[in-house]
């Protein structure tokens, strides 16, 4: 039975780590996910675990240290954001490339330079094509249920990859909100055990893990990786319907909100998705037909089902909490117009980066969106297709 609470998002997914009870977890705090190692050294001092908890000197031995574990044939955690994750790149690809299925709670926080420590979503971003399965969370609740998924998709043998549970900093990690906690022994339960057939140690067919790999090899091993991710779609598919069934809530690749007839439509991921809903919802009430796509999974890419979801719309707007720099838009809008390419009735497309180190946006920012939408579709599609939303500049007003 569901236990109704109110806590904050970090404290939910330290909650989460303290029901799973990780064989090892390497700690080292930042900005905003600093919370996490802290609720949960609470959970170690008290005895409710008995997780091997390390304190190491940098996020670059953090990762380190679950690296070692997992090969270990351990469960290993960590949380961290920002330079943090910047500061594990290196080993970030050593993680995925060893297939080693670790657990690393992101909460998003913007890169430096120049120093910020609010919300956009640069840091996850920036290691998209590093070989971690990635899920982003709404709110509280998302972020809890996602951490919860995570190790059985993670850990599905024909997976085997790190994945990243992101919720965004300080507007759902501090935030408190209602949530729906579940037991401890139906997490258990759901979770299950880890328990690899081969290890560095303890195992009857022991292996080397991250030896030199010579050129007549190595393609094939990342061939292996690109395989490997392409069957984590299914494993997400098959934990969230288990989820479902066990705890009642409903997850897949994305939220289609309100999609069924709208005319024009935003693709977006993370708390700004609460936002879009209430602006969505004042413009229905107004008469006019606009949607929502939250993705929720970004690794593996669900480039066929959300072009699917977008094959009947006459604009989408791509909003992306982070900058590309490729001139032409951010990265979830190049993933969205690659996957809508091969449609038939292709929408209008247009990407609008916004929120940048933590810049607010309001329901009337995202009407402006969706008017700019509508004057594409009047107009045949003429007009700025690159928009830095709500930045100060002396470059032209878009909105």
């Amino acid at each position: 039975m569901s236990i109704r609470e109110r806590i904050s998002g970090n404290e939910a997914v330290a909650y989460a780590m303290r029901q799973i009870n990780p064989d090892v977890f390497a700690a080292f705090p930042i900005t905003p996910s600093t919370e996490i190692p802290q609720y949960f050294a609470q959970y170690v001092a008290n005895g409710q675990v008995d997780t091997e908890y390390v304190t190491v000197e940098s996020e670059h031995s953090s990762m380190s240290t679950c690296i070692g574990a997992e090969a270990a044939g351990c469960r290993a955690v960590t949380a961290t954001s920002s330079c943090g994750l910047a500061f594990m790149y290196e080993l970030l690809y050593v993680a995925s490339s060893s297939r080693l299925p670790i657990t690393l709670a992101c909460v998003n926080r913007a890169l430096t330079g120049p120093i910020n420590i609010n919300n956009d979503h640069s840091d996850s971003m920036g290691a998209r094509d590093a070989g971690w399965i990635q899920l982003y969370a709404e709110n509280n609740q998302e972020a809890y249920d996602n951490y919860l998924q995570a190790m059985r998709i993670a850990e599905t043998p024909d997976v085997r990859l790190p994945i990243m549970v992101c919720q965004d900093g300080f507007i759902t990690s501090h935030a408190v909100e209602n949530i729906e906690l579940e037991e401890d022994e139906a997490v258990k339960k759901f979770v299950g055990e880890y328990n690899p057939e081969h290890a560095l140690i303890g195992r009857d067919t022991p292996l080397a893990v991250g030896p030199y790999d010579v050129s007549p090899y190595y393609m094939e091993h990342k061939v292996q990786q690109a395989e490997a991710m392409k069957n984590a779609k299914k494993a997400i598919l098959e934990v969230a319907a288990d989820f479902e069934e066990t705890f009642g809530r409903k997850y897949g690749f994305f939220e289609e909100y309100r999609m069924e007839d709208a005319e024009v439509a935003i693709v977006l991921i993370g708390s700004t998705a609460g936002t879009a809903k209430a602006c969505i919802d004042q413009l229905r009430a107004a008469g006019r037909k606009v949607g929502l796509i939250k993705l929720r999974v970004f690794r593996p890419f669900p480039g066929e089902e959300l072009a699917a979801a977008l094959s009947h719309v006459k604009a989408v707007a791509v909003m992306d909490k982070s900058e590309g720099f490729s001139a032409c838009g951010g990265p979830i809008y190049a993933e969205t117009c690659a996957a809508c390419y091969a449609l038939e009735n292709r929408p209008i497309m247009v990407n609008i980066v916004y929120g940048l180190g933590g810049r607010d946006v309001a329901t009337g920012d995202i009407a402006k969106v969706f008017d700019h939408l509508f004057l594409l579709v009047n107009n045949g599609g003429q007009g700025p297709k690159y928009i830095h939303m709500g930045q100060r500049s002396s470059a032209p007003e878009v909105f």
